[in-house]
């Protein structure tokens, strides 16, 4: 639905008000300014997760390009953003002294952050400007390991997602686990408040990563991955906390995204020589590392860089036919799910914009008008929960919780359809109505109308609960914003 024209602009209006009722105030004015222009960035995502759990290798795999480093370097330790500009540029934002920039340097093909010198804990954040077409809808913020030996490392994490007592900086959030740990939801739980103006499930989703791991990198380890994601899918806990769950084998994703010649055509020597020998040296990276058909050093970079599950693929795939370089590239990356998480991201996050940016800004606005009240901004306060209580994005969001973490009970092919409708599997149209990409028009607005009159009947229902009767309104709602937009 166009929230530009709505919700957005309601929330800019009441940010502008505020700005003049706070004129007096510098900081203040500072203070919502910044999160006023914040409205008209990119989205912010953050990538989060334990030790280990492939978040710089996932960043680096969405991109593109190796931006991030993935090794256990200084770098790892600070928060990092990653933004779209028209040339390379690095930042250490520190939190005792100026800002300084940072030498830019590649090592083969990878970008190296160095701080300088500068120790980790006197850094604020690292901020990556670098010229991409994939950063110019979502800056992307890689943040250090839950859990990690350093407890002071883990806080800087949650106290950056969290935002118990500012706004969380990120809009939205990708927590990568490699398996569902009691670790993993509790900080679910900790990143998950009900207030509308925080996060919702519909703001979190939850990577499988490392999914070419699952049963020692077997060829279907990554099938096994997409059964384990589904069974997560119907935890009621996890489902309560994240909107789903992606598998994706990150390391294979960024080895595709990222193939080299030389490594292409090494696959294709592996398939030119004797199968049998190759299929032995498959068996195990032990093996591989020792077949004499390669030197040492091009097993180590293969091994290195796709990972043995990866690495048998490959061989699969050429000996199928995927005899181009950018064949094989664009199938190795189909089969490591980045595709499903790249269309999950633009459904769930991209779609969601201005509704995950209106929230966040309402979010600051709430903390300066409960720090510093007023008595003549406390129009500002009413305006504030007229724009919560009534705007209808805000009443999906509310129902949906309701319905996630199970407090409204609905019949199950009501709830299916309920939830789709109210844009929880993606905000666009055609899925919210359960069609295809290239539904016409015509099929969209057909369907639309039948959706209207299913729920009119269950709100016009005598039997029909209070519950019910209002959750039906909150759809047929929505379902009225779909014909609007079809018509517009």
């Amino acid at each position: 639905m166009n929230t530009k024209t709505g919700l957005g602009a309601a929330v800019r209006a009441v940010m502008r008000r505020a700005i003049r009722e706070y004129r007096d105030s510098p900081d203040t004015v500072a203070y919502l300014e910044r999160h006023l222009e914040r409205m008209d960035e990119p989205l912010r995502v953050a990538i989060a997760g334990r030790v280990k759990a492939g978040k710089s290798t996932l960043l680096n795999a969405l991109v593109g390009e190796e931006i991030a480093a993935t090794d256990a370097g200084e770098c790892t330790r600070a928060v990092t953003w990653y933004r779209d500009a028209k040339s390379p540029k690095i930042t250490a934002h520190l939190v005792d002294a100026p800002s300084r920039d940072l030498p830019i340097q590649r090592r083969e093909g990878a970008l190296r952050i160095d701080l300088s010198g500068t120790w980790a804990d006197r850094v604020d954040r690292v901020v990556v400007d670098w010229p991409s077409q994939h950063l110019r809808t979502m800056t992307l913020i890689d943040t250090p390991g839950l859990e990690s030996l350093s407890t002071e490392i883990s806080a800087r994490t949650a106290d950056f997602l969290s935002g118990d007592e500012e706004p969380a900086e990120a809009d939205a959030v990708i927590y990568l686990m490699r398996h569902l740990h009691s670790a993993n939801v509790r900080f679910l739980e900790s990143f998950y408040d009900q207030g509308i103006a925080r996060a919702t499930p519909v703001n979190t989703i939850a990577v499988l990563s490392r999914a070419d791991e699952i049963g020692a990198g077997r060829m279907d380890a990554l099938m096994s991955a997409r059964r384990i994601a589904r069974r997560y899918c119907a935890d009621e806990k996890l489902r309560a906390l994240c909107q789903t769950v992606v598998p994706v084998a990150g390391l294979l994703a960024q080895a595709a995204r990222t193939m080299r010649q030389a490594e292409f055509n090494t696959f294709v020597e592996l398939v030119a020589s004797r199968r049998a020998d190759v299929e032995a040296a498959l068996l195990s990276a032990d093996r591989f590392k020792r077949y004499d058909g390669l030197q040492p050093w091009e097993s180590e970079d293969l091994l290195n860089r796709f990972g043995m599950c990866g690495v048998r693929l490959a061989v699969t795939l050429v000996r199928q036919g995927f005899d181009d370089p950018q064949r094989l590239s664009e199938e190795l990356v189909r089969r490591s799910g980045l595709g499903t998480l790249t269309e999950v991201l633009n459904a769930q996050f991209t779609e969601r914009t201005e509704l995950l940016k209106a929230r966040s800004a309402l979010l600051a606005l709430d903390v300066v008008l409960s720090r510093v009240p007023r008595p003549e901004t406390q129009s500002l306060v009413v305006e504030v929960e007229r724009i919560i209580a009534g705007a209808h994005e805000f009443a999906e969001l509310r129902l949906l919780s309701s319905l996630r973490l199970g407090t409204l009970k609905l019949p199950a092919e009501s709830l299916a359809e309920a939830e789709r409708l109210l844009g929880g599997l993606g905000a666009g149209p055609s899925t919210r109505l359960g069609l295809g990409v290239h539904a016409s028009t015509g099929e969209q607005r057909n369907a639309a109308l039948d959706a209207v009159s299913r729920w009119r009947r269950r709100l016009e229902n005598p039997l029909s609960s209070l519950a019910m009767a209002d959750a039906s309104r909150v759809i047929i709602r929505s379902c009225e914003g779909v014909l609007a937009d079809l018509e517009d």
